[in-house]
């Protein structure tokens, strides 16, 4: 788990400007993605299994231009692992089944 962090945190702050950092899987692999602006793995055929929200709004009034605190915050104190575990493991993302 602590390689999938620092993946994801390596992510969401070299993402230029707005969008998101995630962990999706792609057909039958793990991966660590970053999308611009409203961009999303489902358009690529990948399934999210959690983001990480790093636009602007998403941190500045607690963080202003501190990205990186707000990233290691969520990281290590708000992100529901067993939620993206059970995502993986079940495929109940929206319904969906497993990838065969």
């Amino acid at each position: 788990m602590d390689a999938c962090k620092k993946e994801l945190a390596t992510a969401a702050t070299t993402q230029f400007g707005s969008g998101w950092a995630w962990l999706v899987l792609d057909g039958d692999k793990l991966k660590v993605v970053k999308t611009g602006n409203a961009d999303g793995p489902l358009t690529t055929g990948m399934r999210p299994l959690l983001t990480l929200d790093v636009w602007e709004h998403a941190y500045y009034l607690d963080y202003q231009n501190r990205r990186p605190d707000y990233i290691s915050a969520v990281l290590d104190k708000l992100i529901n692992w067993d939620f993206a575990a059970e995502n993986l493991a079940d495929g109940s993302l929206n319904g969906v089944d497993k990838p065969s």
